[in-house]
């Protein structure tokens, strides 16, 4: 089913209530890219199928369900929604091992150093929505994503991954990305309209917050 309403307010993007009225009429959903496109670089950058993978804001995307039907068993999808937590955890009930948690990319309730891969499919892109001039965002954007950033890297193992998939270009998302601990490395998607596939290593323990 696609969901074919568009807010009138894109900030609606951000807010919880919207997603969760929106999960309870829409069974799936994909934005940007699907698994047959991304698995070229997925392939690439996660050869290892036995990887512990954090996917950051789920949704009720099919990317889980189909890494996991290729191989990738051990998964652990978070959103704040709790309506589409529920729904995926019932539609994916056969899929054993992989994970469905309520919880919120900014606060991660988990161990530091316990994956290694996490991957965001737009959902940074959704803390961003019509936040004022891309080119000077304001103090609150700033905060908000390196809230989610912060998080990635401390529950990321030393070597581990953070593969992020945005229509949002280099000059405007690197900044929010980078870090001491990593590089940040750009690959581009599509022909006439392009995605960017952002892959950052974790290369040691130092976390230096952003907005320090």
């Amino acid at each position: 089913m696609v969901y074919a309403e568009v807010p009138d307010d894109p900030t609606a993007y951000r807010r919880q209530e919207y997603w969760e009225e929106r999960y309870a009429k829409e069974e799936s959903f994909d934005w940007f890219k699907t698994y047959a496109d991304l698995k070229p670089l997925l392939s690439q950058y996660i050869p290892s199928k036995d990887v512990r993978i954090l996917m950051l804001g789920c949704g009720n995307s099919t990317l889980s369900e189909d890494m996991y039907d290729d191989g990738y068993h051990n998964i652990v999808n978070i959103d704040f929604s709790k309506t589409v937590i529920e729904n995926m955890s019932e539609k994916c009930k056969d899929r054993v091992g992989m994970e469905w948690i309520e919880m919120d990319i900014k606060d991660l309730k988990f161990e530091d150093g316990s994956f290694d891969v996490a991957i965001d499919k737009g959902t940074m892109d959704a803390l961003m929505c019509d936040r004022g001039d891309v080119w000077n965002p304001d103090e609150e954007l700033i905060r908000t994503v390196a809230q989610e950033v912060d998080e990635v890297v401390r529950v990321l193992k030393v070597g581990g991954q953070f593969l992020y998939i945005t229509f949002g270009q280099p000059h405007f998302r690197k900044r929010h990305l980078e870090r001491p601990c990593w590089t940040v490395k750009t690959s581009t998607l599509g022909d006439a309209f392009h995605y960017f596939f952002y892959h950052m290593i974790k290369e040691d323990k130092a976390l230096e917050s952003s907005t320090a």
